[in-house]
């Protein structure tokens, strides 16, 4: 379970440090920086991935993620008694992402990763010199960075790795485009990678299913056990099945009645194989088919399939979940979503008046609201003192 998500110079999010829950909520005006929080965290995840590297070439390179504004606001900038404006750059230009938390074994852990450009005159001969370098990676035990306490240090092409009061190096000509996670695995010098890594790899991002007439979900599609759910939906009636025959069934029959009073889904299955899904409504004849729902309808049941997941992971990520649905479907899909929280850390992105009160209304809620001052994100009420405990590592490099 993560505890506390810290993000430096990537866009809006000049130095972020945000504390975590069991069910957490981020809100916020547009523009607010809810989507590049979003981004920094899947970004985060890509290091586990092996992609960080192509993720920010996707963004427009590194070079356009970092923070576009002066390398410190001042108290005069924020009161408008000076013009905002920039300086000599004092730091080494650098994207830090990082994290700490809590293992299976309720044992404290964190995890960052510094990256920056090369520097100028050093590419040598490539055509790659605006490739983004991973200058710093570290493991550490506790719920903030230590010296004392760093379990595993990556400073530039070497990877060491803490033995008691000794350190081992284990690798001494790492490439600099690659994470410790790629590159440094083996479970007897190194177990700490290997196991963040499988929790990081184990974490769900949500953000985007295709309702449109030709999508995935509304498709008959050959049906294999599916204890989690694909991230564009293609194998929902599979992954609904499963939740029949290995999952929460009764909870799968609450969320559908919940939503659509009187109504049931079935998944038949076809001569070759393909899964099909249908849904009975009261009053109707005959169930309708995948290919004759409303957007909304196939939407809530692409969440009911990946929240209800009879294999939940350490994290899942929902990026306004809303989206298509009706407002009236909103507080059917807080419930489902707070059920969810019960076994898995969730993190949800939204502006949706229902869904947030229904959230907020439960206690275990983490409500994060976002705003804008300056260009920077910042967290409503947030202070020094309220802000949880974080040091990044030093870079030299």
């Amino acid at each position: 379970m993560i505890k506390t998500l810290a993000i430096a110079n990537y866009r809006s999010l000049l130095n972020l440090v945000i504390p975590f829950g069991s069910l957490n909520l981020i809100t916020g005006e547009n523009a607010s920086g809810k989507s590049n929080l979003y981004k920094a965290l899947r970004l985060l995840s890509e290091t586990a991935q092996g992609g960080v590297i192509n993720s920010l070439a996707r963004e427009g390179g590194l070079k356009s993620t970092f923070w576009a504004g002066p390398e410190k606001i001042s108290d005069a900038m924020r009161r408008g008694e000076v013009e905002v404006q920039g300086g000599p750059q004092q730091k080494l230009k650098r994207l830090r992402l990082g994290f700490s938390g809590e293992d299976f074994s309720n044992q404290e852990f964190g995890y960052s990763i510094s990256l920056g450009l090369p520097p100028a005159g050093n590419a040598g001969p490539t055509a790659f010199s605006l490739d983004p370098e991973i200058k710093r990676e570290c493991i550490w035990a506790g719920n903030s960075y230590r010296p004392a306490s760093s379990l595993v240090d990556r400073e530039g092409a070497m990877i060491k790795v803490r033995d008691n009061r000794q350190w081992n190096v284990i690798a001494q000509h790492t490439s600099n485009f690659e994470s410790i996670f790629t590159q440094a695995t083996d479970p007897e010098k190194a177990p700490e990678i290997l196991s963040l890594k499988d929790q990081i790899r184990g974490w769900r991002f949500y953000d985007h299913f295709r309702s449109d007439s030709e999508a995935p979900a509304r498709l008959p599609q050959l049906g294999t056990r599916t204890p989690v759910l694909h991230h564009d939906g293609r194998d929902l009636a599979a992954a609904l099945q499963t939740i029949i025959e290995i999952g929460d069934v009764d909870a799968l029959n609450n969320a559908i009645s919940d939503a659509f009073p009187g109504s049931s889904i079935a998944i038949t299955v076809q001569e070759d194989g393909r899964f099909m899904v249908n849904l009975r409504q009261y009053g109707l004849l005959r169930p309708l088919s995948a290919s004759e729902f409303s957007d909304g309808t196939l939407r809530y049941l692409l969440w009911v399939a990946a929240l209800l997941t009879p294999r939940p992971p350490t994290l899942m990520v929902l990026n306004e979940p809303e989206t298509s649905l009706h407002p009236d479907l909103l507080p059917a899909l807080g419930r489902l979503i707070i059920r969810a929280s019960e076994s898995t850390q969730v993190w949800v992105v939204s502006h949706a008046s229902r869904l947030i009160a229904t959230l907020e209304n439960n206690e275990n809620c983490n409500s994060i609201h976002l705003q804008k001052e300056l260009g920077q994100t910042r967290i409503v009420g947030q202070g020094m003192l309220d802000e949880p405990m974080w040091k990044w590592p030093d870079h030299n490099k």
